[in-house]
């Protein structure tokens, strides 16, 4: 069985969104923890329009918060007709809904909706294969270009990879196909033009072959490099954004199921965000204390109300105890109210904006990511 995922850079016209979306977010926050945001942003050539409903007293410059972050990702130059000084910065935010905040205020979800959570034994990080190297690839490009630009010294910030990974009795063994298009410049930064069969070489060589381990190389492995031949025109100029439309990007690159809530620009009142998060904590707990070793959590939410209306656990065979007893368990002994997951993982500090590209799930150091359950899983379920 072979299985693919993909992942897209920062510099990619929906995710400039997202990172706008919780740049608002995390300024709100900085100021008012308690501030509501639903913040979306659309992007085309020369402009980028920021709207939602936001309910807070913190004043915010946005434009300059938004130049900032395209700044930040490298947008600089006039040339890519999306450019950090000049773009144009429409703001059509609102305030949140009266009808909302009834239910909200009083520790009730902010949404309908279900939200999913996935862990497995694949990598040291909890993640499928695919979706791992795929975040690795275009994060090694970005830090190319940022901090080792004469590697390859023609690379601009729109770029997308995707991995197949080759599966017997459900362990990753190969990768027989990778795929990299990267927005480049028609001369490098020495005058040098750039060919196609230049950006292959140096993508192999000084991207895949640095990211992927050797040993997962199928020998008979397929690389499409820009197979179109060209990619100059790029980021918003070449492709509009939009916030949340990377969602499975965000979270396991297909592997999982997906409620169909994005996370970008919402506040931890909102489930979409908050609950996925929980739910990726818990499933992440029960695989490294050995209870699965692959894991699904549902969790389900009606508007206005504190407890989920369900939780499903799916351990697909590798559970030692019956699905229904986990389940059974989390509902009896984890607090899953909105006001309990955003405690327990601390959602109301200003940490969204690194979420927004390269994956919301694998990375350490995010709260959600912690290992705080396993000893007591362990305890109750084995």
């Amino acid at each position: 069985m072979v299985f693919t995922s993909e992942s897209v850079s920062e510099g990619h016209p929906d995710k400039i969104c997202d990172q706008v979306s919780d740049a608002v977010l995390d300024k709100v926050l900085e100021s008012d923890p308690m501030g509501r945001v639903a913040c979306e942003c659309f992007a085309t050539t020369g402009m980028i329009v920021v709207g939602g409903e936001i309910g807070t007293n913190t004043y915010i410059d946005l434009p300059r918060l938004v130049r900032q972050v395209i700044e930040d990702i490298g947008y600089t130059d006039p040339a890519l007709h999306f450019e950090a000084s000049s773009v144009a910065v429409i703001n059509v935010i609102n305030g949140q809904s009266s009808d909302i905040d009834m239910g909200v205020s009083t520790g009730g979800a902010g949404d309908q909706g279900m939200m999913f959570g996935y862990a497995c034994r694949e990598t040291d990080e909890y993640m499928p294969t695919p979706i791992y190297y795929a975040h690795k690839l275009v994060k090694r490009l970005a830090d190319i270009r940022k901090n080792e630009p004469s590697l390859i010294p023609y690379l601009r910030p729109d770029s997308k990879a995707q991995v197949s990974v080759q599966y017997e009795n459900g362990k990753p063994v190969s990768i027989p196909a990778v795929v990299v298009s990267t927005q480049h410049a028609e001369v490098d930064l020495n005058g040098r033009p750039v060919t196609n069969d230049r950006i292959k070489v140096d993508i192999i060589e000084k991207v895949i072959k640095t990211v992927i381990p050797e040993h997962l190389l199928s020998p008979d492995i397929i690389y499409h490099i820009n197979p179109t031949g060209r990619f100059v025109i790029g980021g918003p100029h070449g492709d509009t954004g939009l916030t949340g439309r990377k969602i499975i990007v965000d979270t396991y690159g297909g592997r999982a199921p997906h409620g169909g809530g994005a996370f970008s620009g919402k506040d931890p009142t909102k489930v979409d965000r908050s609950a996925a998060y929980a739910a990726r904590f818990i499933a992440k707990n029960l695989v490294a204390a050995g209870v699965a070793d692959e894991c699904t959590i549902q969790l389900a939410y009606a508007i206005g109300v504190k407890e989920p209306v369900s939780v499903h656990v799916h351990t697909n065979g590798t559970g030692k105890v019956s699905n229904t007893e986990i389940a059974n368990y989390l509902t009896k002994n984890v607090d899953l109210t909105p006001e309990g997951i955003i405690t327990q993982l601390n959602l109301r500090s200003p940490i969204y904006r690194e979420t927004a590209a390269y994956g919301h799930f694998g990375r350490h150091h995010f709260p959600w990511e912690r290992l705080d359950l396993t000893e007591q899983f362990t305890s109750a379920l084995l």
